[in-house]
């Protein structure tokens, strides 16, 4: 099994493997690129999505800035908005629906790491120094006409059902049911959507 098979089975995997080097050097120069494209010249901002995303449905706009790990692992509905400033750490997929919006300082994680040291960098070389930190990974997925408030967190492993509105500032740590009103830290249903 390769390291990128791995972190996507969510198995401990190598951060440091070069094939996932290269797809991460891929994304942040593909990133940078779109971060400094000028506003208007939606041209070549189509041209970086369809190189960098997983893929994408119709009408998608993203503001820069915006940050990925990978970006292959990212997938769009139609219609969707992603305001500026939003990190997706995609070491696993994450899915959005149609007609999504995401509102500036959203961050989307995948990613986490073992909480003993020992299993998160393993033995110690000879001059002291670590490999890269061994990470697992869970996919979160994001339904149809969902709104996610500004600052919002979701976390790895975390499914966001349809028609939910999420709070600005939370912290979505388990799955939110469709047609829901959630928000706190950690964020929960206070309502129905309907």
């Amino acid at each position: 099994m390769t390291e990128r098979e791995k972190m996507l089975a969510g198995d401990l995997y190598d951060c440091g493997d070069p094939e996932l080097l290269e797809q991460w050097h891929k994304a942040k120069d593909l990133m940078r690129d779109y971060n400094h494209t000028d506003s208007a010249d939606l041209q070549e901002k189509e041209r970086i999505l369809n190189e960098l995303l997983g893929g994408r449905g119709t009408n998608l706009w993203i503001t820069a800035p915006f940050y990925v790990d990978y970006g292959n692992n990212i997938y769009f509905g139609n219609n969707c908005e992603v305001n500026m400033n939003c990190t997706f750490l995609d070491d696993n997929e994450i899915r959005i629906g149609n007609n999504a919006l995401i509102a500036p300082n959203v961050q989307i994680y995948t990613a986490f790491h073992p909480t003993n040291a020992a299993d998160r960098f393993g033995e110690s070389k000879e001059d002291g120094s670590f490999e890269f930190c061994k990470t697992q990974t869970a996919p979160v997925v994001i339904g149809d006409n969902v709104w996610i408030g500004g600052g919002a967190i979701l976390m790895p492993g975390v499914t966001i059902g349809d028609n939910v509105v999420i709070g600005a500032g939370s912290v979505v740590t388990k799955d939110i049911p469709s047609d829901s009103i959630a928000y706190g830290a950690p964020c929960r249903v206070m309502r129905e959507n309907k």
